[in-house]
């Protein structure tokens, strides 16, 4: 794929199936921000690097340099992951969205399963 970190960045959240604002929401920006990264012209990605990787379900490898595939990062480690990868693709657009900002807040809160 063409382009630098703004192009890579603006795939990857359509791949996702969000938009700009989901993404925003996902990282804890502004729509603007999000749009600014998407066209090159911000300057606070590498600080929000790793959230829009995680968002977005890719490798901050692969929205730096282009290394990966889309799907890039690492395989599923167990069968739970792998299943939760297997229902995230079969939900529609909106209920991606919605999974991902529960999956953000439970990472920020520590959310430990096991306990």
């Amino acid at each position: 794929m063409d382009g630098g970190v703004g192009t890579r960045i603006r795939v990857a959240r359509q791949a996702a199936g969000l938009t700009q604002a989901g993404l925003a929401a996902l990282v804890g920006v502004t729509r603007s921000a999000v749009a600014q990264w998407e066209t090159d012209r911000a300057g606070q990605v590498g600080g929000n690097l790793t959230r829009i990787a995680a968002a977005l379900g890719v490798s901050a490898q692969h929205l730096l340099t282009g290394d990966e595939g889309p799907q890039g990062g690492r395989a599923a480690e167990s069968g739970d992951e792998l299943a939760l990868l297997h229902l995230y693709r079969g939900l529609g657009a909106a209920d991606r969205q919605v999974l991902l900002r529960l999956a953000v807040r439970l990472s920020r809160d520590g959310v430990n399963p096991t306990e």
